[in-house]
């Protein structure tokens, strides 16, 4: 699909829950969640029904997010469905690799392409905080079960924040010895992260190139989102960074996102997009021409970090599948 200022739009991430297993400080509070009820949830047929909408209009890679994908019963029946669609390129899944251990057998089976692991720390006590939650064991069994499936694609995401510098190297050296990209988010001034302080490309780059030396450009891994890549001296992986705010990418955004509800999200930033529940009883011709007009209408460009511009959202992470 072609939105309103050219671009193609043939990427969409899928919600399937706003529960999780942690409590990450850039994502939801610690306490207070209020948790959808299971009925507001879209259930995996309708997903299936709108991915295969989705693909008749030409969006072709899928990424399952959450809250935590994993949580939900039974995801690799939603992966296994959207996979064996006529004209799918990939389906990929983010996950903070918790669950990933008992869960990646059945998500191989379902034929997912690749898994985005988040983890934002290899200190236990670093973690606790960051998370409130102690399972760090469990995330680097996920991470290492991931590691030793050969061919997988596998990218490890970290939301780089300040205070976290002594995390940044450590981190990247998973990419040393091993065939991993290791990517760099910015926060998004999003929900609790609005009270995060910002945290730019260029304080990771400084902290990376005097530990390791300098990085250079290079291609791939590519994948379907706006990360760009560099190489290091002896390193057998990539180093990436998603730098919505100090780098803006939304020139070149090919994507959109269907919350859990059934909301087309068109930008992060804002509430603005088309309730597809509602169309859920009618015909796939209505939904289609709601998901076209939607996209038509995709704002041109985020305005971070102005948290005061008119249809800003206001959701968290969690709740929006981020």
């Amino acid at each position: 699909m072609i939105d309103g200022f050219g671009r193609t739009i043939d990427y969409v991430r899928i919600s399937v829950t706003d529960r999780c297993d942690l409590r990450c400080v850039y994502c939801m509070p610690e306490t207070g969640m209020a948790w959808l009820p299971h009925a507001k949830i879209l259930r995996y047929e309708d997903i299936l029904r709108l991915a295969g909408v989705f693909v008749s209009l030409g969006i072709v890679n899928f990424k399952i997010t959450g809250g935590e994908p994993l949580v939900r019963t039974g995801v690799e029946t939603l992966i296994s469905g959207i996979r064996a669609m006529d004209g799918v390129r990939s389906v990929t899944l983010t996950t903070n690799g918790v669950r990933l251990a008992e869960k990646l057998p059945a998500l191989l089976d379902a034929g997912i392409d690749g898994i985005n692991l988040s983890l934002d720390t290899l200190d236990p006590a670093r973690y606790a905080a960051l998370t409130r939650r102690g399972a760090l064991p469990e995330a680097l069994r996920g991470l290492e079960a991931a590691l030793a499936v050969p061919g997988l694609n596998l990218k490890l995401n970290c939301v780089a924040m300040a205070g976290g510098e002594g995390d940044w190297a450590a981190l990247a050296a998973l990419a040393k010895e091993r065939a991993v990209a290791v990517r760099f988010i910015e926060p998004m001034p999003i929900g609790p992260g609005q009270r995060l302080a910002p945290c730019g490309e260029d304080a990771v780059r400084a902290v990376l190139e005097a530990e390791y030396g300098p990085m250079t450009p290079c291609g791939g891994p590519a994948g379907n989102g706006p990360c760009r890549y560099f190489s290091l001296p002896g390193f057998a992986g990539k180093i990436g960074f998603i730098s919505a705010v100090s780098h803006k990418f939304c020139a070149g955004c090919n994507r959109v996102r269907l919350t859990s509800t059934g909301f087309l999200k068109t930008c992060l930033q804002y509430d603005v997009g088309a309730d597809l529940a509602p169309l859920l009883s009618g015909t796939d011709d209505a939904l289609r021409a709601a998901i076209e007009t939607a996209i038509l209408h995709k704002p041109e460009a985020h305005q971070f970090p102005a948290g005061d511009v008119q249809n800003r959202e206001r959701r968290t992470m969690s709740q929006i599948g981020g």
